[in-house]
C-alpha cells in the first residue's frame, strides 16, 4: 500500500522505468543520452525527498553531487563524444522494435511474478516500487545486450546503477553519505575513462558498432 507521501515518489519511479523503456525504442544515440539525463534527474528528486524529510546537510551534498555528475557531466561527455567524432546518430539493435517490446513485457511480467515477491519484505508498503526498480535493472541489462553501439551500452550500465539506487531508496537501504560520495567519485572516473576509451576505439576503427568492429583488423 502506498501512502500519500509515497505516491509522488512512486510516480517518479514510474517515470524512471518509462525512460529505460524509451531508451530501447529510441533510434538516436543523442535521445538515449537525454533519456538518461531525465532518468538521473528523477533519481535526484527521489533523494531530495529524503533531505526534505531528514534535513541532513550531508544528504543534500550527495544530492547536489549526483545532479552534477549524472545530469550534467555524464551527458556533457557523451554528447561531446558524438559531436567531436561526428558519430552517426542512429543507434541500432539486434532485435527490432516490436520484438524488443515483447521481451520487455516478459521481463516486467517475470519481475512481478512470485519469483521476486519475497523481496517485498524489505519494505511491504513500497512493494510495487521495489518490483518496478528490479524490472528497471533487468531492462537496463537487456539494453546493454540488445544494443550494438558502445555508447548505448555505456548508458545501459549507468541506467542499471540508477535502478540499484532507486531500489535501495524504496527498500530503506540507506548508506552513509561518505560511502555514497565515494561511489559517485568512482562513477565519475568510470565515465571519463569510458569516454576516452570509446574515443580511442572510434579513432582506430572509425566505428563504435560492436558488430562492425568484429570484422575490423588493426592495420
Amino acid at each position: 500500500m502506498i501512502t500519500n507521501f509515497e505516491q509522488p515518489l512512486f510516480f517518479f519511479e514510474t517515470l524512471m522505468f518509462l525512460s529505460v523503456i524509451f531508451m530501447h525504442l529510441s533510434k538516436k544515440s543523442s535521445s538515449v543520452i537525454y533519456l538518461y539525463a531525465a532518468q538521473s534527474l528523477f533519481v535526484t528528486i527521489l533523494l531530495l525527498s529524503s533531505f526534505i524529510k531528514d534535513l541532513s546537510f550531508a544528504l543534500l551534498l550527495v544530492v547536489v553531487v549526483i545532479f552534477g555528475i549524472k545530469v550534467v557531466i555524464a551527458p556533457y561527455f557523451f554528447l561531446g563524444l558524438i559531436k567531436r567524432h561526428q558519430l552517426k546518430f542512429s543507434s541500432s539493435s539486434y532485435l527490432n522494435g516490436p520484438t524488443a517490446l515483447i521481451v520487455l513485457a516478459i521481463i516486467t511480467a517475470i519481475t512481478y511474478s512470485h519469483l521476486f515477491k519475497p523481496l517485498a519484505v524489505l519494505s511491504p508498503d513500497n512493494e510495487n516500487a521495489l518490483l518496478l526498480a528490479i524490472a528497471m535493472m533487468f531492462i537496463s541489462i537487456f539494453l546493454m545486450i540488445n544494443r550494438k553501439g558502445v555508447l548505448s551500452q555505456m548508458i545501459g550500465i549507468l541506467s542499471l546503477e540508477n535502478g540499484i539506487v532507486s531500489f535501495a531508496f524504496f527498500a530503506g537501504l540507506e548508506q552513509s553519505p561518505v560511502l555514497e560520495l565515494g561511489i559517485l567519485f568512482d562513477i565519475l572516473v568510470w565515465i571519463i575513462i569510458a569516454s576516452v576509451f570509446a574515443s580511442m576505439i572510434y579513432k582506430q576503427f572509425g566505428s563504435l558498432d560492436v558488430t562492425a568492429m568484429k570484422h575490423l583488423k588493426e592495420e
